[in-house]
């Protein structure tokens, strides 16, 4: 299925128009970046919730090999630390 390039929504009340564009300004983002982020939130299709599902599907092996990477940088150097 093809995404449309544009979508146009109407007759914004004046006080949400207002408070994107706030939001926009303090992120230093486009309005258009600022509702399509919001929008993607919302509806959870953002870009870092699709990257977090990738976690929920690991298989415990994974975890297992994941949390021995981990485990192994996790060392304290005790001659460091004096």
């Amino acid at each position: 299925m093809n995404s449309p390039k544009q979508i146009t929504i109407r007759n914004p009340a004046p006080a949400l128009t207002e408070k994107l564009k706030a939001i926009a300004a303090e992120r230093g983002e486009s309005l258009n970046a600022t509702i399509l982020r919001l929008l993607e939130d919302a509806v959870g299709t953002s870009e870092r919730e699709r990257w977090l599902e990738g976690f929920a599907t690991w298989t415990e092996d994974e975890r297992v090999e994941l949390d021995e990477a981990l485990r192994a940088q996790r060392q304290v150097d005790e001659e460091l630390w004096r």
